[in-house]
């Protein structure tokens, strides 16, 4: 969930209660910017507070106004751990030299696929781009081979997005680094005239599901979180996932970062082992969020298509480029 970076100064910390001495949980306790859904992130550091008796106080905001408000902090930001859905805003803050690297032992949790080649961050968490669509409206002889079949004129007014969010960004960002800025402009001006604009993932999908469009790219956790609920929003849809290492099928990777300027950077290190440990992954088994494990040999939902299966293209998420997304975006009318 985002909020407007006007909120976020302001906004009241969440607290997790202190177990153990309380004496030395509050020497070691540590500020987590979360970008993350605030009810996994909770989780994470019940569990964590649990075992290691660190206070760890959440301030919940937004991938794009977080980072840029890192940037603008700089040496004397109050965060210690930066937690992200999408990989571009944690490049950002790498970018501008702001993070410390991570602990050896934590980066050999989680396989190289899953991490940035720097090692200055590491992937926590990992969700699939798909295609929903309704199942009332189009069958599987009529989908797109490929995201990029979306700007054919043929598919003018039949599909949606959320071209403000960080989660189509991070996509956008993938077929940047796939496929060229040139392909990808002329992409973008190919979607600017064919699609339709809804403000989040879940409303795209509620509008496929209504029958308003006839299809929209969102992540995946959307239809199952849903379908785990009422599933009314997502009664009448289906996911399609591109596979064959199509931009369509690109995984994002959700981030977690040091701050260089960190005075707790023993704690905040373990935080993240903690997260990509045994600890942090099978909550996202067991969990609410249906978002990807990616920790060695860590399993994810049982009712997600496993990550093996999605024939993900290969992107670094150190070169995902938050900046000249918004410009060629921006360029086509779409921001």
């Amino acid at each position: 969930m985002k909020y407007a970076l006007s909120t976020l100064v302001g906004a009241t910390a969440l607290t997790i209660g202190l177990i153990g001495d309380p004496a030395m949980a509050a020497d070691a306790g540590i500020v987590v910017y979360n970008a993350q859904h605030e009810s996994l992130a909770k989780e994470w550091v019940k569990g964590f507070t649990k075992e290691t008796g660190i206070k760890v106080t959440l301030r919940n905001g937004g991938d794009s106004d977080f980072s840029n408000q890192i940037v603008a902090e700089g040496a004397s930001s109050p965060a210690d751990v930066f937690l992200t859905e999408n990989s571009p805003a944690m490049t950002l803050v790498e970018a501008a030299g702001l993070f410390a690297p991570i602990d050896a032992d934590t980066l050999a949790q989680v396989p190289a696929d899953y991490q940035p080649s720097s090692g200055k961050w590491v992937g926590v968490a990992a969700r699939s781009t798909v295609f929903a669509y309704n199942k009332t409206k189009l069958t599987a002889d009529q989908l797109p081979k490929s995201m990029l079949d979306l700007a054919d004129p043929s598919w003018k007014g039949r599909w949606a997005a959320s071209p403000s969010g960080a989660d189509f960004q991070a996509i956008v960002s993938a077929l940047l680094e796939l496929k060229g800025e040139a392909a990808t402009a002329d992409w973008l001006k190919a979607m600017k005239a064919n699609f339709t604009a809804y403000k989040g993932n879940s409303t795209v999908m509620k509008a496929v599901n209504a029958g308003e469009i006839e299809g929209g790219v969102i992540y995946h956790y959307y239809y199952f979180g849903d379908q785990a609920k009422t599933g009314e929003n997502s009664k009448n849809v289906e996911m399609h996932y591109f596979k064959s290492q199509d931009p369509g099928a690109f995984v994002s990777i959700s981030g977690g970062g040091v701050l260089a300027s960190s005075k707790h950077q023993k704690e905040a290190q373990a935080f993240l082992k903690w997260v990509t440990g045994k600890g942090g992954q099978d909550v996202l088994k067991t969990g609410t969020s249906f978002e990807y494990a990616v920790g060695k040999d860590a399993q994810s939902n049982p009712k997600l298509v496993p990550l093996a299966d999605l024939q993900a293209p290969k992107v670094d998420p150190a070169k995902l480029n938050s900046k000249k997304v918004t410009d060629l975006m921006t360029a086509a009318g779409l921001l």
